[in-house]
């Protein structure tokens, strides 16, 4: 299937080449908006067929050999930190497509405004004194907005991911080691977000709870990056005290991102319960609940 582009009625350009899926805004001048546009869809065809042409090593349990693609070293170069658990390239793949769209798309141009979203993974650019509003979904089986991220230039971020489980029915494109409905990380990049929140999200686990069901990955999907790993299938009833105490496993790992300067703010969520990491719960970023 060849690449297509095509522009929404409200402003949006949708970007789509086999499993990339994105969705674009711009904000600007018209003539900027239209340029930047043409640059997005200039830059796109070839992002699918790079990594398709690297995919074993992308692959690859790190530490592994730097890949030769754009975007490939951009996941490798945000997964490699983590290298010492078990992880590979793929897990900032959704991001890293972001970052280079939105590189693309703001390129000379002059915007207020704009954003990538691939799949719930955002690369965003905020001119001096923007701001930009960012919903959070903690279950993708029953769709709401839960909480709203406030965006500021001043941030010094610029990338959104949000990783979590997903189990039979509930819509996620991608495995978790973890039990959290959700994690969102706000980080530099784009790429970062994604491997962090997939970091993070492993961690926020409950090791050989009955409640929980795991399978190893290739029986649900034979071409997983994660072969054989047991990786979290359904989670039942859990005990008040036993959601509290995964939700701090995982926030402990991203207390430590935040310290090491890797993210700037997390929101873990399990079971209609939130905690906050970094800059989300000093005021850095600012958290709306929404109701």
């Amino acid at each position: 299937m060849s690449a297509q582009a095509a522009l929404l009625s409200d402003g949006r350009l949708h970007l789509q080449h086999g499993p990339i899926d994105c969705l674009c805004r711009a904000e600007g001048p018209a003539e900027e908006i239209r340029r930047a546009y043409a640059q997005a869809v200039e830059a796109f065809p070839a992002i699918l067929p790079a990594l398709c042409a690297e995919l074993p090593l992308l692959r690859t349990r790190l530490p592994a050999p730097l890949p030769n693609a754009v975007v490939g070293r951009a996941m490798h170069r945000a997964c490699l930190p983590y290298a010492e658990r078990f992880i590979t390239p793929m897990a900032a793949v959704a991001g890293a497509v972001a970052d280079h769209l939105l590189a693309a798309l703001v390129r000379g141009r002059r915007l207020r405004r704009a954003f990538v979203n691939n799949g719930g993974d955002i690369a965003f650019h905020l001119a001096p004194g923007e701001r930009l509003r960012c919903g959070m979904v903690t279950d993708l089986a029953a769709p709401a907005i839960d909480a709203a991220l406030r965006l500021d230039a001043g941030l010094p971020a610029r990338g959104v991911a949000t990783s979590g489980r997903a189990c039979k029915g509930r819509g996620g494109r991608s495995f978790s080691l973890g039990i959290a409905d959700a994690v969102t990380v706000l980080a530099p990049t784009a790429a970062e977000a994604d491997a962090a929140a997939t970091v993070i999200a492993n961690a926020v686990d409950l090791p050989a709870h009955p409640s929980v069901a795991r399978r190893p990955a290739i029986a649900i999907d034979p071409d997983s990056d994660l072969g054989a790993i047991a990786v979290t299938w359904t989670v039942g009833p859990l005990a008040s005290g036993e959601i509290d105490r995964a939700l701090a496993a995982g926030h402990r790992v991203a207390d430590h991102l935040v310290h090491d300067g890797r993210i700037l703010a997390a929101a873990l969520a399990l079971r209609g319960r939130m905690m906050l990491a970094g800059g989300a719960s000093e005021g850095a970023l600012q958290m709306e609940n929404v109701v």
